[in-house]
């Protein structure tokens, strides 16, 4: 089992094209569905690692370099955002997936998420992209 991280920041008039993530997964928009993830190009793949810990140290990363943009205050909170990175470590460490999502400066969103690869819980009929 492995974790591939994925990253999309766009307008949020976009990611509000439900029809359009829920079918075309061509589309570089998030999916509906976060192990859906899976049936994307293998170049959507900002990460990949084998220990939950790894993929959620990219998480903490990301949440940092965002952080400062995120439209919502409370979403800046320091302690917030580490329980979230805890929670990362115990999810993917349960084959679980992860996907958060924030308002940046508007119109603009954030979609991040954690996926767990071979197999997906969620999906287990579902390929690893990378072998693809």
């Amino acid at each position: 089992m492995h974790h591939h991280g994925y990253l999309w920041t766009g307008p949020k008039q976009r990611f509000d094209q439900e029809g359009v993530r829920r079918s075309s997964y061509d589309s570089d928009l998030p999916p509906m569905e976060t192990a859906r993830w899976l049936m994307k190009p293998a170049s959507s793949i900002h990460g990949t690692w084998q220990e939950p810990k790894e993929a959620a140290a990219w998480l903490a990363d990301r949440l940092a370099e965002y952080e400062p943009r995120f439209a919502c205050h409370a979403d800046r909170d320091s302690d917030r955002l580490a329980a979230l990175v805890n929670s990362a470590v115990e999810h993917l460490g349960r084959g679980r997936d992860l996907s958060l999502g924030y308002y940046l400066e508007r119109p603009v969103f954030l979609s991040l998420a954690l996926v767990t690869c071979t197999p997906n819980r969620a999906a287990p009929e579902l390929a690893c992209p990378r072998s693809q």
